[in-house]
């Protein structure tokens, strides 16, 4: 949990750091390689399973909160799912996680009238007195904004956040906003707030907030944290504006219930020639409880499974390809550090690691973090994308957070980045359902999925390895 912190807190920078990418004549792959590559790229846009998939998982299953009897019932339908559709060495990987409850959620404007607000409890967060918190409100925009205000003008109050996300095409907008929901109770407990409430980290308009992750300090006290629907939002801002005095009352029966088992799924299609040589297909299984978490991430979890299906079809691959469908990425990434901790003595055999967590949307750009070395090879891969209309990005790519820790140790990552226009209307909400996939959207992505695998387990080169940051540095 303390890495996804971390991690966090390094998000909103990630956007300065990223470099161009590095100019290079690209390398030639074999052309029954390049040939094999069309053939699928054209069938699986064309005949894709995917959607079955995520109807499947998104319906049959539902919510599936770590811990929970929807996470138990999510690891019984992908086990059963990889075996049906003839997955070598399927198995469950036993991972503890975190188990937090909702409850009851409720926020009202007391002052100057009284009014019911749209508002979910932010996950991780305690909850309320069984009387609630009833106090005055101070705003301010960000987390930046509130830190320089006194501690006399925060002390007893509720901070209200009230920082916009900005619609974008990639994670630029929530890179810029998330970390006043996963920092901001911290930030506004430490000035003496009773409770904080901010803009939903969304880019839709409909009255449902949406929930996500949110982290309390080491021996600062903690106070409930709740999100607010976007026109809630206008609404509260409207009343503060107008210089009157304006107060909330808040009551949440969130608790944390100790830890609980999940696990992670695996299954593989066994290499042919190098099947110690690992490409890894990372998607998290887990998903919030407010929809049924058709795009975040019935889609991922979806698109790794049939874009290898799709591989196997072409014969068996010369690398083995790894499916892992981790636990509890979404609180805390349990799944991905029990990962790396099972399999630290065998990292170096992982040649290449790819995450699908961006929905159901059109792959529309191909980023990447290798060596320099690497990059001739990886012009060559974008050949093989550029007929479904996906541009090359740079060589900054973050990947996906439940590879973040393999990246960080040395493994070169690739990132299918998926149009993200409209994905935070519905990301961690109630709208997150199956009415959001768009079949033939989904479809290009699992072409572009099954394309660039089948390229990385079949080729004789590989993509190196990534520098080891230095621990004491």
């Amino acid at each position: 949990m303390r890495r996804l912190a971390r991690l966090l807190i390094a998000l909103p920078l990630m956007p300065v750091m990223l470099s161009e990418q590095v100019a290079a004549e690209p390398v030639n792959l074999p052309e029954p390689l390049r040939i094999g590559a069309a053939e699928l790229r054209e069938r699986a846009a064309a005949d894709s399973d995917a959607y079955s998939l995520v109807r499947a998982l998104a319906l049959e299953v539902g919510p599936r909160l770590a811990g929970s009897d929807g996470d138990r019932a999510a690891v019984a339908w992908a086990l059963t799912t990889l075996m049906e559709r003839d997955f070598e060495a399927v198995r469950a990987e036993d991972v503890a996680v975190p188990r937090w409850e909702r409850g009851s959620t409720r926020v009202e404007l007391t002052r100057p009238y009284v009014v019911r607000l749209a508002a979910e409890t932010l996950g991780g967060s305690i909850g309320t007195s069984e009387y609630g918190i009833e106090a005055p409100v101070v705003g301010a925009a960000n987390i930046a904004e509130l830190q320089a205000m006194s501690t006399d003008a925060v002390a007893g109050k509720i901070v209200y956040l009230g920082q916009r996300m900005t619609r974008s095409r990639d994670l630029s907008g929530y890179l810029e906003t998330v970390g006043n929901r996963v920092h901001g109770a911290a930030a506004a407990a430490e000035l003496g707030a009773v409770g904080l409430v901010l803009r939903s980290v969304a880019t839709g308009n409909h009255r449902l907030a949406h929930t996500g992750t949110m982290r309390y300090r080491p021996n600062v006290r903690r106070i409930p944290a709740f999100a607010l629907s976007n026109p809630d939002a206008d609404l509260l801002e409207y009343q503060l504006a107008g210089g009157q005095p304006v107060s909330l009352r808040l009551y949440s029966t969130a608790r944390a219930l100790g830890p609980a088992r999940s696990a992670n799924v695996i299954g593989e299609i066994r290499g042919s020639q190098r099947p110690d040589e690992i490409v890894l297909l990372a998607a998290h299984l887990d998903a919030w409880d407010l929809g049924s978490g058709a795009i975040d991430n019935a889609a991922g979890v979806a698109i790794v499974i049939e874009a290898a299906r799709l591989v196997a079809t072409m014969g068996r691959p010369a690398r083995t390809l790894r499916i892992v469908l981790y636990a509890n990425e979404e609180f805390g990434l349990s799944g991905a550090n029990d990962y790396f901790a099972r399999h630290r003595d065998t990292l170096g055999a992982h040649v290449v690691a790819l995450e699908a967590d961006m929905g159901a949307a059109p792959v529309w750009r191909f980023d990447s973090r290798v060596p320099d070395s690497a990059l001739p090879l990886v012009s060559a891969l974008h050949e093989a994308l550029e007929p479904l209309g996906i541009e090359r990005g740079d060589n900054a790519a973050f990947g996906g957070a439940d590879i973040s820790v393999l990246r960080d140790h040395g493994v070169p990552v690739l990132q299918l980045t998926q149009d993200m226009t409209h994905y935070f209307d519905w990301h961690h909400s109630a709208s997150d359902t199956l009415d959001k996939v768009v079949p033939d959207e989904l479809a290009q992505a699992v072409a572009a999925w099954a394309t660039l695998i089948y390229l990385l387990a079949n080729m004789d080169a590989d993509l190196g390895r990534l520098p080891v940051p230095d621990p004491a540095g």
